[in-house]
């Protein structure tokens, strides 16, 4: 490994702490984590756009600050943080990953982005996404495929694919993304970095769509701590996002351990078959807390993925899926297939009689019954998607994903995150669990009670001290 790689997956709160300190400059860093995408971007393509120059400039002006020239450092100075493209930058292109947006130019600027902005980072690039950012692989027509850095066949997952990817890869140090059925969890289990979906209303984001109780906006890192760092210069209320809540959470720079912490442990979370590898490294991720001091029990949950997909397929059908319907009226020649399968199926599920009203049906359902173990826990533990990962190339239109010999209706039943996305006020952290065969990584996620994500975050770093991830791929 070089000295520019090993400066590249510097953790950002230690990099923060070394700009301070003046034994790093943000121009070093910056250069290493240009020169590691420049190296590695060839065979793993997460980057939509790169402003490489630009910010070798601003890192000379966070340096500048570190040397008391001018106004103070600011709380992520001088850190490059690779934002989704589909959070718009005004004056920016804004394709949503399709060629029906090719030459898109956005005219307002997403809240987490000002905010990554207003706060110091540098935003030297932005990430891959499926189109519309409708699938759980990143692939497009107009960006191609995005792969895993552990191993080029598979897919570091969607719909922040491009994200996890890049982190994995050492390609930034910070990365922003949204979920809205699991598109920042599955990428940060596939990639195995961390992935933070926030609780409904924490962290801003722009109309319509924020007023859609499945969508969140987030961060994602190589480190809990780092997460933290950026979820805390993300969240909090926003003039123009009136869900947005208040007063802003601020979570502590140090969580306790892992002693007394009451664990519930659920592998297949009701009735998901989840495949041996990854039922392993849960269960060892569940027995390393153990060992640490929480009180781990594993429990029955009382939910079903077909429950889960129905009350899902009927929500996107009434929001989402009209929205990508709308694009394929005017330009459906230049939609993937994947969205276009994704519009008619989701719209199907919305338009049977008395769907809604069913749909709210389910829901409540299964959020009562995730309140009530909640109530007996105080996290919930269990795997991120129940595969390591999928194909790269695949759009999974004719494949089917067959688990312990069980065929999956759609691929995306593979994934245990849409649930909530459903209890969408529950905070949930995905964090590495170890390896499969493949040499790709796997995730659990760790689940809060509504807007608990303290100790979400007191339970991520518990695992992360009893089963440190420090690893790079062999790109």
């Amino acid at each position: 490994m070089t000295d520019l790689t090993d400066l590249a997956y510097l953790p950002a709160t230690e990099a923060l702490r070394r700009f301070r300190d003046r034994s790093l400059s943000p121009v070093e860093l910056m250069t290493a984590v240009i020169a590691r995408a420049e190296a590695v971007e060839p065979k793993v393509n997460a980057l939509a756009e790169r402003t490489f120059d630009e910010a070798l400039a601003a890192a000379r002006e966070a340096e500048a600050r570190y040397a008391g020239k001018g106004e103070p450092p600011r709380p992520l100075e001088g850190l490059a943080v690779a934002t989704k493209e589909e959070q718009p930058i005004a004056g920016r292109r804004a394709t949503d990953g399709s060629l029906a947006y090719e030459n898109e130019i956005a005219e307002e600027t997403h809240p987490v982005v000002e905010r990554v902005q207003a706060a110091g980072g540098i935003m030297h690039a932005r990430t891959t996404t499926p189109e519309f950012s409708c699938a759980a692989f990143t692939q497009s027509r107009l960006w191609g495929v995005t792969r895993n850095p552990w191993n080029l066949e598979f897919s570091p997952g969607g719909s922040s694919g491009g994200a996890g990817a890049a982190l994995a890869a050492g390609e930034t140090t910070l990365a922003t993304g949204s979920d809205i059925g699991g598109s920042i969890r599955i990428p940060a289990s596939c990639t195995g970095t961390v992935g933070f979906k926030p609780p409904y209303g924490r962290v801003p984001a722009m109309a319509p769509f924020n007023l859609d109780t499945y969508c969140h906006d987030g961060p994602m890192a190589r480190t809990v701590a780092d997460c933290a760092l950026l979820q805390n210069v993300i969240a909090g209320p926003h003039p123009l996002d009136g869900v947005s809540l208040h007063p802003k959470l601020v979570l502590p720079e140090q969580f306790e351990g892992a002693a007394g912490l009451r664990v519930a442990l659920s592998v297949t979370l009701g009735d998901w078959p989840v495949d041996p590898e990854v039922e392993a490294n849960t269960r060892a991720v569940a027995e390393a807390l153990r060992a640490a001091g929480a009180v781990v029990d594993e429990v029955e949950v009382a939910i079903t993925r077909a429950d889960v997909m129905k009350a899902a397929l009927i929500h996107f059908g009434t929001i989402f899926g009209p929205y990508v319907s709308s694009v394929a009226a005017e330009h459906g020649d230049k939609l993937t297939p994947y969205a276009l399968d994704f519009a008619e199926r989701s719209g199907r599920a919305a338009s049977e009689p008395g769907s809604f009203l069913e749909g709210l049906a389910i829901e409540g359902r299964l959020q009562a019954e995730l309140g009530t173990l909640l109530d007996r826990y105080d996290v919930l533990l269990c795997p991120t998607i129940a595969i390591p990962a999928f194909a790269a190339d695949d759009d999974y239109l004719s494949t089917k994903v067959v688990i312990n010999g069980i065929e999956l209706d759609t691929y995306l039943e593979a994934s245990l995150t849409t649930v909530f996305n459903i209890a969408s006020r529950c905070p949930v952290l995905s964090v590495p669990s170890g390896f499969a065969s493949t040499g790709v990584p796997t995730g659990v996620q760790i689940v809060g009670r509504s807007y608990d994500d303290t100790t979400v975050f007191r339970a991520a770093t518990a695992i992360e001290t009893v089963r440190p991830w420090s690893s790079v791929p062999a790109l």
